[in-house]
């Protein structure tokens, strides 16, 4: 009898367990590379994220078709404004920021998907665990983000909103 006790102890504390999100580093650098063959479409950036002061730098370049672009895009959203400089043409636009500034790390309230691995797991030092995430925000915007486990580093994400479609970062 004890060691049923004991055995149902464990499973319920076990069970009870909830993976909580985990906290992404506020500022980071990476590169993305986007693209749709179909549409003769290729997209290669550097980005700096700094979420405590919610701005974003992305330096690109855009193949489309046969036309090929450059530019410097800084997002400031903690004062609402968005400047992109052609960095062909050095044109500069200055623009006002419709959409909020989106987390592209956990946010608090995201629900836990699953675990898995990237990479050959049975070798040391060559594979890495992922965690992956999904939730929406109140203003209706669903997301999905899949962050490196134990740091919590952003790999990939993906927004789904109703006014500007699909935003996926990698």
């Amino acid at each position: 009898m004890k060691t049923f006790i004991l055995l149902l102890s464990v499973i319920v504390y076990t069970a009870a367990q909830v993976v909580q999100p985990c906290n992404s580093p506020p500022q980071w650098e990476g590169r993305v590379a986007a693209g749709d063959r179909q549409l003769k479409f290729s997209e290669y950036a550097r980005i700096s994220y700094d979420e405590t002061d919610q701005r974003v730098r992305v330096i690109e370049e855009r193949d489309e078709g046969s036309e090929k672009d450059f530019y410097d895009t800084l997002y400031l959203h903690n004062v609402g404004l968005k400047y992109q400089l052609n960095l062909v043409t050095k044109k500069c636009n200055i623009t006002t920021l419709n959409e909020p500034f989106r987390t592209r790390g956990v946010p608090p309230f995201a629900r836990f998907l699953f675990t898995g691995t990237i990479g050959a797991a049975g070798i040391p030092n060559e594979h890495f665990v992922i965690q992956a995430y999904e939730g929406q925000f109140q203003d209706g915007t669903r997301f999905g983000v899949t962050v490196t486990y134990p740091d919590c580093v952003p790999v990939e994400g993906t927004f789904f909103t109703n006014s500007s479609g699909i935003l996926h970062f990698q």
